[in-house]
């Protein structure tokens, strides 16, 4: 049964390791509307306009590919001379002294453009005495021969040494640092103790404030929303779904199989709400929410081409920007020498991800810090890519953020003592106070720490709650706009402290089993809010129950298995992502006063192998509530089967004394008044199809988003009632629609 007062229904939601603190500084489908989306970003991660500058080398900026990528298309460029080159002076094609003794001809120093030869200088400039790029810079065949390789490699060390602060010299330089500390052995936390750091403790369901912070969810939502017009997203999307047995980007999987609405599809959903409740809240028409999405080169196409066949999911088009993430040169060995690809040939400097600290970094390069401080803009959100969950933990921690003064906090969740999960901790330094931060902690590095100081005992339970006293980090941030602007534009220029893990060949600590490089993390960015801001800055944290916050979708259905067969309730499989979504819808509507079964451990049930939740399966778009107060003032009364499901989706949209056994989709448009009252819906419904793993009755077709899950949902029968024409509109029992207005 389908009920339209429109030709067409609204989506949903409308809408060894070793790191330095020292080591700072670098020198100085449900989607179907389609439109060219692509436009929505100047930037590629193909090509780009950089500019920089160095101590000792002339500012310049250049076109080119990216992070060394060394593609053919830079290299038959690069062949011809450029009108710049041409107009070098003459004494350019005539190389240093020190590149002559390097071993580099007249004549193969004529082929390089201005750009690679001040990148090659640069590198044989801060090999002197060490020989360690030799490689790299030496023993170069006569013009020629090998021409092309030649010029292509002068391009990709120039892209490196352009997208790098500091330039290669200078990545050069900390890996050395690092990576003696790591074949030393050196301690990171050497000169400091752990404690538990200031945070807020929420709970969606508690009425009375947490006594040790003072703050009831409640509270701390309605004070989010104060600033709720004046923030900005980042979604760190940089990984492909290869983990999870997905060849594609993982913000192209779908969240459900009951509204198939991707995690992209999702995060933007959530924005658009947002702003309409800011337009709201402020009075401000004006206002818009923008979202920036750092890719990689293995994300960039697939994410440029997902938000163009689905119209960006609503937004304009210069509301979301998309940055790309640099990869940085591979290292062979401690004396950090440059990794020819084996791939390719020796004209190939081996490249890999720098790690998702970038985004700091990219969101000063490319203007974004500028804009969003000339417009206002109070505070940053940065998402992860697959836990669909945390959405509902930005409103409360903005306000917490708020009420606090909190320069950067982290959600976070409680954690198990010894669990693979970073935890916030705050860091006193044992002689300069100024040097004490806030920040995540490794949970192979957290252990060890606390066994050097108190009791001893290491990473322990609290006996009172079961938990670590220290806070899991979920990796989603809020950053206050003018400490993480100031901080931005020190020295560092937001390259946030790196760190290298490599893997040694032996206990001679000197080569390694494969390439390492510098990684950075993006939760890492205390470390320069401490050097910039020393003891001012006020970093915390604010902790929501699991159910709440914390799902993220990671692992293939395969590991999962494994996983819960090792006695793990936390598989992290798209199938347990998504039956956790359905069971916190669950505690929503219960909160509100419905009659509905909340799933607990116990009442899982396996398919595929992975504890799921029998039902019901409900979904609430972000455009039909985002605030606890929405949901109790929309939702009175009713009753929800278990194997219902259940939509909702629109702001206008308020259901009463619902009587549900099977599936309803309800969604109204903007300035729609809908009152669902007492509508009674008897129908099959949708059930979960466990997908045979081999043998006749295998389904070969099935799509390989759903596959990952092993199972499929058969849509048996559902009532649909879509209201997209403005008015006011009452629901009755056998869902008829009248309007009244």
């Amino acid at each position: 049964m389908r009920l339209h007062l429109a030709a067409v229904a609204l989506l949903c939601g409308t809408g060894a390791y070793c790191s330095a603190f020292a080591a700072t500084g670098g020198g100085g489908g449900g989607e179907s509307r389609r439109c060219g989306a692509t436009s929505t970003s100047s930037v590629s991660c193909a090509s780009r306009t950089f500019a920089t500058k160095r101590r000792g080398v002339l500012p310049f900026a250049l076109t080119a590919p990216r992070g060394g990528g060394g593609s053919s298309s830079s290299s038959s460029s690069a062949l011809s001379s450029t009108a710049e080159d041409t107009a070098a002076s003459s004494s350019s094609s005539i190389p240093p002294s020190s590149v002559s003794s390097a071993g580099i001809s007249d004549g193969n120093w004529s082929l390089l453009s201005t750009r690679a030869r001040s990148a090659l200088l640069s590198l044989i400039e801060s090999d002197e005495g060490r020989g360690a790029q030799r490689h790299v810079y030496g023993d170069w065949p006569e013009p020629g021969t090998e021409d092309e390789g030649k010029v292509r490699l002068g391009e990709q060390l120039a892209d490196l040494d352009a997208s790098y602060p500091g330039g290669l010299a200078a990545y050069i330089s900390k890996a050395r640092v690092l990576l003696k500390e790591s074949a030393d052995g050196t301690n990171p936390f050497a000169d400091f103790v752990a404690s538990v750091p200031e945070g807020e403790h929420l709970q969606y369901d508690a009425l009375e404030p947490d006594p040790a912070t003072g703050m009831t969810f409640a509270q701390a939502e309605q004070t989010g929303l104060t600033g709720i017009g004046d923030v900005t997203f980042v979604l760190v999307a940089g990984g492909l779904g290869e983990r999870l047995g997905y060849s594609g980007i993982k913000l192209g999987l779908e969240t459900n199989l009951v509204t198939h609405r991707s995690y992209l599809g999702m995060y933007v959903s959530y924005i658009q709400a947002m702003q309409r409740m800011a337009h709201v809240k402020t009075g401000r028409k004006e206002t818009r929410i923008p979202l920036v999405i750092m890719t990689s080169g293995d994300t960039d196409a697939a994410t440029r081409r997902l938000l163009s066949d689905n119209d960006n999911f609503g937004m304009d088009d210069d509301q979301i920007s998309i940055v790309c993430q640099d990869k940085v040169p591979a290292l062979m060995n401690t004396n950090a020498a440059l990794s020819l690809d084996p791939s390719k040939d020796r004209w190939n400097v081996e490249t890999k991800p720098h790690g998702h600290g970038d985004v700091h970094h990219l969101l000063l390069r490319e203007g974004h810090i500028d804009r969003w401080t000339e417009d206002g803009k109070r505070h940053v959100v940065f998402l992860q890519d697959t836990n669909a969950l945390i959405v509902n933990s930005v409103l409360p921690t903005l306000g917490v953020s708020i009420a606090k003064g909190f320069h950067m906090n982290s959600i976070c969740i409680p954690r198990l003592a010894g669990e693979a999960a970073g935890a916030i901790a705050r860091l006193e330094h044992k002689t300069d106070p100024e040097k004490s931060l806030v920040i995540n902690v490794e949970y192979n590095q957290l252990d060890p720490l606390l066994k050097t100081q108190g009791d001893r005992m290491g990473d322990v339970p609290d006996p009172a709650t079961g938990y670590s006293p220290f806070p899991g980090n979920s990796n989603i941030l809020i950053l206050e706009m003018d400490a993480y602007a100031k901080t931005l534009r020190g020295e560092d220029e937001g390259v946030v402290v790196e760190f290298v893990n490599p893997k040694y060949k032996d206990d001679t600590r000197t080569e390694f089993k494969k390439p390492t490089r510098l990684e950075c993390m993006m939760q890492d960015i205390p470390k320069l809010f401490q050097k910039e801001m020393g003891s001012e800055a006020n970093i915390g944290f604010t902790n929501f129950d699991r159910w709440f916050s914390f799902s993220p979708a990671k692992n293939s259905l395969e590991s999962g298995v494994d996983a819960v067969l090792g006695g793990s309730n936390a598989p992290g499989t798209m199938s347990s992502a998504e039956s956790d979504k359905y069971v916190q819808n669950q505690r929503k509507l219960k909160f509100a006063g419905m009659d509905v079964a909340v799933t607990e451990e116990d009442d899982l049930v396996p398919v595929a192998g992975i504890p799921v939740t029998p039902g019901p399966r409900i979904i609430l778009c972000p455009g039909f509530a985002i605030t606890q107060e929405e949901i109790t003032n929309k939702i009175e009364g009713g009753r929800i089967t278990d194997r219902s499901s259940l939509v909702l989706e629109g702001e206008g949209l308020v259901v009463k004394n619902l009587d549900l056994d099977g599936a309803l989709v309800v969604r109204t448009g903007h300035d729609c008044e809908v009152e669902v009252d007492g509508l009674v819906v008897r129908n099959e419904g949708y059930a979960l199809e466990e997908i045979p793993e081999e043998g006749e009755d295998a389904d070969d077709e099935v799509p390989e988003e759903v596959a990952i899950r092993g199972y499929t949902m058969n849509k048996k029968e559902v009532m649909e009632i879509i209201i997209e024409e403005p008015g006011k509109y009452v629901v009755g029992k056998d869902g008829e629609v009248t309007k009244i207005l």
